[in-house]
């Protein structure tokens, strides 16, 4: 999955308009205006389409774990360079304060089956033999669980 995609779902779960995004990031150290943000919300095709890149949505996610869990400390912590995507369910993991069973019922929503084990061996460290590389459909259904929850469809 693209950044941009991440964001727009992101966005869309959570119905935050452009003015929110905004703040979000200034909460993670970004400062931008709104106009700013919605280049990185247009689709691919768009000619004012920006592409995002790991240390804006790592500023963004940042910025959304303090939205949710408050400051941890006194400073804003610095976002990473790069990104994958352990590092980004990590966070969302932290910004919306889920254990694993919070988890896995964001994933059964979509009837995407993953066991405890396969959840924790993305949470790792790398040098683990245990570790195991979040590939973009877990992320994808994550994100679409997560959207069917806050989001539901109206009947």
């Amino acid at each position: 999955m693209s950044n941009n995609d991440i964001l727009r779902t992101l966005r869309y779960t959570f119905h935050f308009h452009d003015h929110k995004m905004s703040e979000i990031f200034g909460f993670g150290g970004v400062n931008l205006f709104a106009e700013e943000v919605a280049l990185w919300l247009k689709k691919e095709d768009d000619p004012d389409f920006k592409k995002l890149y790991d240390k804006d949505l790592a500023a963004f996610l940042n910025g959304f774990i303090i939205l949710n869990r408050g400051l941890k400390g006194e400073e804003v912590p610095v976002p990473e360079k790069t990104l994958n995507n352990n590092l980004i369910l990590r966070k969302l993991r932290i910004a919306l304060n889920y254990k694993d069973e919070d988890m896995l019922s964001i994933f059964a929503l979509r009837g995407f089956r993953i066991s405890k084990h396969e959840l924790s061996a993305f949470f790792r460290n790398p040098n683990q033999p245990q570790y195991r590389e979040c590939k973009d459909q877990v992320l994808r259904n994550f994100l679409m669980g997560l959207q069917m929850k806050y989001r539901p469809k109206e009947d």
